[in-house]
């Protein structure tokens, strides 16, 4: 019964806790199979076996990667189904009505959901400096989950914050730098 109890206790906590894969700008933009800014319209929650995920229609206004599509269903780990919920460290919580860039991934399932998490999710709001009207600025939250580089060492994140239009930039130039890659 004790080691019954340990191991319960084990599996609950690793449900609580996250380890992300540091992942910077360009490998986001190199590792999604789709980026999009987009306006989030609505979510609903769903069972996937016993997980539950958030599903949410994003209504693309541009397309920086990935074949063209009017609305694309983002899944994200967690949320709430007939008053049961869920909740994953690290998952990133879409709100309706609000605009984002979404670094995305497809997997073999058809499942499409956001990649590294947090991590490859940018808020859009007008620029609070008000330089350029009707600019929006990106913003990312720096993550409080634990956080890996490639080589396996700990680091801690930092907040991004840039216009979207050099958001964008930075991701042409990523998958420019791809493309020219992959032809050598």
């Amino acid at each position: 019964m004790r080691r019954f109890l340990t191991v319960f206790g084990l599996t609950l906590v690793s449900l609580h806790a996250a380890t992300l894969e540091y992942l910077s700008l360009d490998d986001m933009a190199k590792k999604s199979t789709a980026i999009v800014r987009g306006q989030v319209q609505s979510c609903a929650g769903e069972f996937r076996g016993s997980v539950i995920f958030t599903h949410c229609k994003v209504a693309v206004t541009e397309q920086w990667k990935g074949a063209s599509q009017p609305v694309v269903d983002v899944a994200t780990p967690g949320g709430t189904v007939k008053g049961m919920a869920q909740d994953f460290s690290g998952s990133p919580k879409l709100v309706q009505g609000a605009e984002y860039v979404l670094f995305l991934w497809t997997g073999k399932s058809g499942m499409t959901q956001v990649i590294g998490l947090s991590q490859g999710v940018f808020d859009l709001k007008p620029d609070p400096k008000g330089q350029v009207k009707g600019q929006a600025v990106a913003l990312r939250a720096a993550t409080t989950e634990r956080m890996l580089d490639a080589a396996g060492n700990v680091i801690s994140d930092s907040p991004l914050e840039m216009r979207v239009r050099d958001l964008k930039s930075r991701v042409v130039k990523a998958l420019a730098g791809q493309t020219a890659g992959e032809a050598k």
